[in-house]
Parts: C-alpha cells; structure tokens; sequence
C-alpha cells in the first residue's frame, strides 16, 4: 500500500492564514462591484415635454339642459264625485275652454233648487216688512232679521253654484291631451289625474349654469343647442328668464330659454353651448399633465433637466386640454408623458419636445 507523501515543512502554511485572505479577497469584490438599486436610482425617468406658449381660445361653455313644453299641467278634478262624462282625445290638440270631464253633481243642482224656493219665500216676506217698516207697524230689528235671512241664502246659492262649476274639468289652455289614465264611470278624486296636457307649439330648455360663469348670460342672450341622439344640427335659443337665486349645494343657477325650432319632444336631453363671443390668448396643456392634490394642481416642469412640481390654477377646459391661468410661463418645458413616474427633484431625460 503506498502511503501519502509528507509535505515538507518549508511548505507548510498556517490555517488562519488562508481564512484571512479569503476573507480579504470576497470583501474586495463586493466593494468593487457596484450596487444594483444605486445604479438604478441613478437612472434618469424619460419624459416628453410641451413648450408652453399662448395660442387663441374662445370660451365655450357646455351645460346639461332638459327640453319643456311651453305650457304643462295634469288635469286633475277640483271634487271628489263619480264620472258621468269623459271627452280626453288621446294625442289630440284641444282649444282652450272646452269640456273634457264631468263629475256627477246632481245633489248639488238639488240643493240648489231647495235654496231658490227658500230665497224666493224669504224675499217677499222681506218685501212686506219693508212696506209695515216704512209706516212703523214693526220693529227696525225684525225687518234686519229678514234682510239678513235674504241675503244668508242669496250666498248659499253662489256658493252651492260654485261648487257646480268645479264639477265640469275644462282645457285650461290650448294644447295637446296626453294618454287617458281614467275610464267613465270610475270615482275620482282632487289627487287623481285624469291626463296630462301639453302646448308644443313653443318649446322651452332648462338647464343650469356654474355660478362663476353667470356674466355670460343676460335675458335676451342666444345660445346653441344640440339635442343628443338626433341629428348633430345646431338650434337657437333665446334666454327669457334665470333664476335669481343659485342653488346652496351645487351653486349653479338655473336658466330657462326659448327654443327657435319646435320640433322636439319635452323631456328630450340637450347640450347647451354658451360663448363668450372674445376669443383670448392662453396656455393650454393636456388634461393629463396636472396631478390633482387635496388643495391644487400640480405640474412638472423640466429645470436644468430635474423636475421641479409647480402649483397652477386652472380656466376653461375642452375635450382634451385645460388652460392654465397661473403657475407656468411662456417657455416653461412641461412633462405630458411619465408624470407618474417623476419625483421631486429627480433627472429627467427629454425624449420628445413639442410646441403647442
């Protein structure tokens, strides 16, 4: 068997020896090799910017509106009674006066009848003591009694008759009827609505308006109007009146303005475009470039290539753009890609730079 050969002593190295330059050696490649996240911390976040500059504008307002006939009312009986005739031209135009319902009111015509026999018995014993009054055969005080009987029952009559006419239900304008919603002979009552009543003729919108932007409004004032799901053709309308008082919780006013074409149906949504009529110079940036904060808005802009977050006020804003009233300067580079990413103060590279 042969046996290992011994190393001579000259050669032999001691064990802490070669630990220690182990140990040496790993330390000085991890100093030498560089750090992962350093390196990408380092890494400048690639951005395209817009040249801020003024470019015109015209200051178009879009408010939400509701189409209004001109006139509108649910037909409704003044008393409560059995239907005894029923006239309701579903979809019809009727005139105004004319007798669309009638309530039974033959109790009524009755108690009529009895306070006219009662009138005519009390007015000629009224008629002879006036004659025993006028040579002094009674007293001052029974001929009073029989003048106020007279009168007493004069007024039961008018008001026995007023309760007649609000039997009979009459167009209140002339318009068109809605669908029926009763049938004859059923029993109505002050809260039950016969039909509904329209005059198309002169159509109105209602829409509202942001507080802010109430000087662009007057009575007299034209606006355009696009009715959604219909054709794209602009219509004209004329502001008649607006409400004097802005809503608390959503601080708008309501405006109300006459439509020039007839043609639409009530209740129809629109957009209503307001214009100022001045068109102005203004900085406009994507919508996409603010970053929205509890208090402002904030942008980014590119400072000797860091990011530097500004605070803006804002103006106007179209489909795609906003305008920009304070915070950025004729020139100002601002970032409209990458906000996400960019932090305070971090390098940005310009990949693209446009000009509006």
């Amino acid at each position: 068997m042969n046996c290992p050969k011994r190393i001579p002593s000259a050669y032999k190295i001691p064990l802490y020896t070669i630990l220690f330059c182990l140990t040496f050696a790993a330390c000085k490649e991890k100093k030498d090799k560089p750090k992962g996240g350093d390196e990408k911390k380092d890494r400048p976040t690639i951005v395209d910017v817009m040249v801020a500059a003024p470019q015109p504008i015209t200051n178009v307002i879009e408010a939400n509106g509701t189409i209004i006939p001109g006139e509108f009312t649910e037909l409704r009986p003044e008393v409560s009674g059995r239907l005894t005739y029923l006239n309701v031209p579903e979809g019809k135009s009727v005139a105004q006066g004319t007798v669309l319902a009638r309530i039974n009111s033959a109790d009524l015509e009755a108690q009529v009848q009895r306070t006219k026999v009662q009138l005519e018995t009390a007015t000629k014993t009224e008629e002879r003591l006036k004659q025993l009054l006028d040579v002094n055969g009674i007293n001052q005080s029974d001929y009073d009694a029989a003048l106020n009987t007279v009168n007493t029952l004069k007024a039961d009559v008018a008001y026995t008759q007023t309760l007649i006419d609000k039997t009979v239900v009459r167009a209140p304008f002339t318009g068109t009827v809605g669908l029926r919603q009763v049938s004859p002979g059923a029993y109505v009552t002050p809260a039950s609505i016969l039909a509904t009543m329209q005059q198309l003729g002169k159509m109105k919108i209602d829409f509202t308006l942001p507080e802010e932007n109430s000087d662009l409004i007057r009575i007299g004032s034209v606006v355009k109007v696009k009715l959604e799901g219909r054709d794209t053709t602009m219509r004209k309308a004329t502001v008649i009146a607006l409400e004097p008082q802005a809503n608390r919780l959503t601080r708008n006013l309501m405006v109300r303005a006459v439509l020039d074409d007839a043609r639409v149906n009530p209740g129809a949504f629109a957009k209503v475009i307001i214009s100022s009529g001045n068109n102005k110079k203004a900085i406009l940036i994507p919508t996409n470039a603010i970053i929205p904060d509890d208090k402002n808005n904030q942008v980014i802009i590119v400072k000797e290539g860091k990011a530097t977050f500004v605070n803006v006020q804002t103006g106007t804003r179209t489909a795609n753009n906003v305008e920009i009233t304070q915070g950025i300067s004729e020139g100002d580079s601002v970032v409209v890609t990458g906000v996400l990413f960019a932090k305070p103060g971090s390098t940005l590279k310009v990949r693209k730079a446009a000009k509006r």
